[in-house]
């Protein structure tokens, strides 16, 4: 990629959970600037008993730690929390969701939990914008993938006549089916970003106020990245 990354900011501070203190020593062994500044504490000192009653003024302070390190566009990874009004607008920031751009909004347990329920055909991932509107900004890419047929017919047989209330307070995250299809959507997820990142490295898609347009600087419509997510995955099933 025709790209670098020019810092890190994380909304845990070392200590807070092992799986994040992984990660903060892994960019400390890039060398890459680390920032920090844990939602957790910044609720817990004013007592607030919800994040959205204060996300606007945790976003003002994380902006101001970020205002003396640029960046052309940020990418979210495994950040939790939605922007406020200030954040979405002063930030270009791609965002993941375990969804094709017109599937179900939240979670990635919602939003599986949605596609059981209406015996959807397929699932995906895709990338886009962050806004207020949650899960809702302007999509730059996506992938999508059949979830019936060969390893998904028989699971879906364990569905079939079955309240899917009951499935989720009997199963919860373990219900197979559910698993089955969050794996093969974790397993796109990586190429998917890098092949989104190729794009708007190279010029094919831009982003000009806060929307997605092609090269042209035209409106663009997401784009289908399945052929080159599946090669990805091919290349990779051969050599592992």
């Amino acid at each position: 990629l025709e790209a670098e990354i020019t810092f890190v900011f994380c909304n845990r501070e070392a200590g807070e959970d092992s799986g994040s203190d992984e990660y903060m020593s892994l960019v400390n062994s890039y060398n890459i600037p680390l920032l920090t500044h844990s939602s957790q504490r910044f609720r817990r000192e004013r007592g607030a008993p919800n994040f959205a009653s204060i996300r606007e003024a945790y976003d003002k302070e994380v902006m101001a730690l970020l205002a003396n390190h640029e960046s052309d566009l940020n990418v979210l990874a495994g950040y939790g929390l939605i922007f406020g009004t200030k954040m979405a607008k002063h930030h270009v920031s791609l965002n993941l969701h375990p969804a094709t751009p017109d599937g179900p909004v939240g979670t990635w347990q919602q939003v599986i939990w949605k596609l059981i329920e209406d015996s959807a055909a397929e699932s995906g991932t895709m990338i886009h914008i962050a806004t207020e509107d949650l899960d809702r900004g302007p999509p730059a890419s996506y992938v999508s993938f059949p979830i019936h047929g060969q390893g998904f017919d028989d699971l879906w047989r364990e569905v079939s006549g079955q309240d899917i209330n009951t499935l989720k307070k009997q199963h919860g995250e373990e219900f197979t089916l559910l698993q089955r299809i969050r794996q093969e959507g974790l397993r796109r997820e990586r190429p998917l970003l890098l092949e989104t990142l190729k794009a708007l490295t190279t010029g094919r898609l831009r982003v000009v106020n806060h929307q997605i347009v092609d090269a042209q600087g035209a409106a663009a419509a997401p784009i289908c990245l399945n052929a080159e997510v599946d090669y990805i995955l091919a290349q990779t099933d051969i050599t592992s």
